[in-house]
């Protein structure tokens, strides 16, 4: 095998791990639950039984029901569908200016360090589930966005580092830029001993941000964990490129019908590797169908399609800008 073919293949065979978590494991799948609010408790419920074992919310009662997904995952856990230790829970702590300010998990006028320790203490609360020998922990806790300022980004990073690793196991940030992620980078370096570094980086792929193409390729170099959202919405012009057509077309008989097309660019965004893609869907058969789909085109990158899918990704990248 070519090492172009093996690094093709890689991408979906070696499971995602942080360089700085090493014992963390993600599928290439995380179920999203933004904007699923009242529903989100039996869609969480349905993903696992679908098959996902990763799921994403944010202390941010304006766009997610947090307390619905733990609601979700504790009855599936109740159920015995699954364990505590099988899931990846990751949710946000969400700053003031992306909050409803007659709905917030904190008091807007408390200080920083506040706000942040009553997000927390408020996710824990929503997400602690029975059975469970261990005390409550988040498995991944982003900063929901940059603060106005690096020190302030900084000063709530090293509150959440305070927890680190026993109420929460992992860090990370979303709507970051790269130079913002650089310095956090550093600054939690320049700290004795150091502050836990980033695991996770969450941000949209869609052409509006170039497909994040330098900040993916810092990500890649430095162990960090590429969290792709609007992957599918965001992106109708991708989904009608002559890449994801041909390989839909290929997909066709071997995937269910009508999730060709979503199942070829999930798969040549998670080529790029070191990626990890939010999905949303709120319908039981797509959640299924995309969970097998992945799986059916994984086995066939690692051997009839080994050739073909080199030059597939080759041309996506060409068609992104990552050359």
């Amino acid at each position: 095998m070519s090492s172009s073919s093996s690094s093709a293949s890689s991408a979906f065979s070696i499971p995602l791990s942080p360089k700085a978590n090493p014992d963390i494991r993600i599928p290439k799948f995380i179920y999203g639950t933004a904007w699923k609010k009242e529903h989100t408790a039996e869609l969480v419920y349905l993903a696992i039984r679908a098959g996902f074992r990763a799921f994403d919310a944010a202390a941010q009662p304006k766009h997610y029901n947090e307390k619905g997904m733990g609601e979700g995952i504790r009855k599936a856990i109740e159920e015995g569908l699954v364990r505590r230790e099988d899931l990846f829970i990751q949710t946000k702590y969400t700053p003031p200016s992306g909050q409803d300010p007659n709905n917030m998990p904190y008091d807007s006028t408390s200080s920083l360090e506040e706000q942040v320790i009553n997000t927390l203490s408020s996710s824990l609360t929503n997400l602690t589930f029975p059975f469970t020998i261990q005390e409550p922990y988040i498995d991944s806790l982003l900063l929901h966005s940059p603060l106005p300022t690096a020190d302030l980004t900084l000063q709530a990073w090293c509150t959440l580092a305070s927890y680190v690793p026993a109420k929460i196991r992992s860090l990370g940030i979303s709507n970051t830029t790269l130079p913002i992620l650089q310095t956090l980078l550093a600054s939690s370096q320049a700290f004795t001993p150091p502050l836990p570094l980033p695991s996770f980086c969450q941000n949209r792929f869609y052409g509006g941000t170039g497909y994040e193409v330098d900040l993916r390729r810092f990500c890649r170099e430095r162990g960090i964990v590429f969290q792709s959202f609007w992957t599918l919405s965001g992106n109708p012009a991708l989904l009608k490129s002559g890449v994801v057509e041909e390989v839909a077309a290929a997909l066709e008989g071997r995937v269910e019908r009508g999730e060709e097309k979503a199942v070829a660019l999930y798969g040549l965004v998670v080529g790029l590797g070191g990626v990890s893609v939010l999905n949303g869907t709120t319908n039981m058969g797509r959640m299924v169908g995309d969970l097998k789909g992945l799986d059916v085109l994984r086995g066939l990158v690692e051997g009839e399609w080994e050739a073909r899918w080199v030059r597939w990704m080759e041309v996506f990248k060409g068609v992104i800008g990552e050359i």
